[in-house]
């Protein structure tokens, strides 16, 4: 299983910089609970091991947040990564995520998380259950 740190590098290897790509700690935040959410509505297993808790800006994996906080709302650079690390199936599934989630703003991601389930039925600074993530993004697949 990889980390939370591993996906949030995925994410990162994405941005394209000459196409006005940017991705903030607000925006990875996001990016990598959509990923935590839709792997466990395909596959009915977590992602990673790292909770993903309930602020007030969203959801947040705690750990994930202090390694970039030195960006503020600023952009974190691009990373370079092995793609060989990731099973194809995975990254086919988070390229879906970054096609789907990574054209919008951290704000919007963040009023989007604001709206689902998983955010509004967990309370502030409690880590968001996996059933409760799975059965949401069950409900976003479409068949």
């Amino acid at each position: 299983m990889l980390s939370c740190h591993e996906i949030a590098q995925y994410f990162l290897s994405k941005v394209d910089e000459d196409a006005g790509d940017s991705i903030s700690n607000l925006k990875l935040q996001k990016l990598v609970y959509y990923g935590q959410g839709f792997h466990l509505a395909v596959f009915d297993e977590p992602l990673f091991n790292e909770e993903i808790v309930v602020w007030q800006h969203g959801p947040v994996v705690v750990d994930l947040y202090h390694r970039y906080k030195k960006y503020g709302a600023g952009s974190i650079p691009p990373e370079e990564i092995d793609l060989e690390k990731y099973d194809p199936k995975l990254r086919e599934l988070l390229d879906e995520v970054y096609s789907v989630y990574g054209q919008f703003s951290a704000s919007k991601l963040r009023a989007l998380t604001h709206e689902e389930p998983p955010w509004k039925d967990t309370p502030l600074n409690f880590p968001i259950p996996h059933e409760l993530m799975k059965t949401y993004f069950k409900t976003q697949i479409s068949a």
